[in-house]
């Protein structure tokens, strides 16, 4: 299977856009992002575990990431509120068990395999750096040319940055302004390597989760 593959071409995806799908788990549905292959595959999706989801241990092979946007994801190491980004290296496994349903963000075998860093930061009690503007910023994890962050605009503030190597943007609060168009929350846009990013904040601000650095020159379609 492949969604969204070829990585020079942008892509908007916004909540309305899109379609629950079952998975082959029982409980757990999902909203695919991007994809390159069946049930193993390089993934970016959104998904969500009903009340009582429990999983068998599993391996990640080549790494696993993602951000709880609502409820509490647990397994045996620990519990993760809504809020807290995750990301679980390659040859790492858990047990996961959602007694109360989530919702998470996550990307799936897209880690470059010397990246064995694990990470959990709760992005409601970080410190984040505050800078001019209007923009508040989180760092969450940097290897090489990826950089991964949370991101607070003001109303009607701005970042423009170029993107040699791509970007991704999760929003997760408020609206954002990209090339003229009023995105909402829950809206994952992909920009290819040489793009450029410029985003305002909407009439309430924005929160969002960005990417960049991370896309390969490339096709992937």
């Amino acid at each position: 299977m492949k969604l969204n593959a070829d990585f020079s071409k942008p892509v908007v995806s916004r909540p309305q856009d899109r379609d629950w799908i079952r998975s082959p788990q029982a409980g757990v549905d999902r909203q695919m992002l991007d994809r390159i292959g069946d049930e193993v595959a390089r993934a970016t999706s959104i998904v969500r575990y009903i009340p009582g989801s429990d999983f068998k241990p599993h391996r990640h092979d080549l790494g696993e990431e993602f951000l709880v946007l609502e409820g509490v994801f647990a397994d045996e190491h620990g519990r993760y509120p809504a809020g807290t980004y995750m990301r679980n290296p390659p040859g790492t496994s858990h047990r996961p068990h959602v007694p109360d349903g989530c919702t998470i963000f996550v990307k799936l075998r897209q880690f470059d395999p010397p990246d064995l860093t694990p990470v959990q930061i709760d992005l409601s009690s970080a410190n984040w750096q505050r800078l001019t503007g209007g923009r508040k910023s989180l760092p969450l994890h940097q290897f090489e040319s990826e950089i991964v962050t949370a991101e607070d605009l003001a109303a009607g503030a701005k970042l423009a940055i170029d993107l040699p190597g791509g970007a991704e943007i999760l929003i997760l609060e408020g609206t954002l302004t990209v090339d003229g168009n009023t995105l909402p929350a829950g809206t994952w846009l992909r920009l290819p390597p040489g793009a450029s990013l410029n985003v305002t904040g909407g009439a309430e601000g924005a929160r969002f989760w960005m990417k960049t650095g991370h896309l390969p020159p490339e096709s992937g379609g």
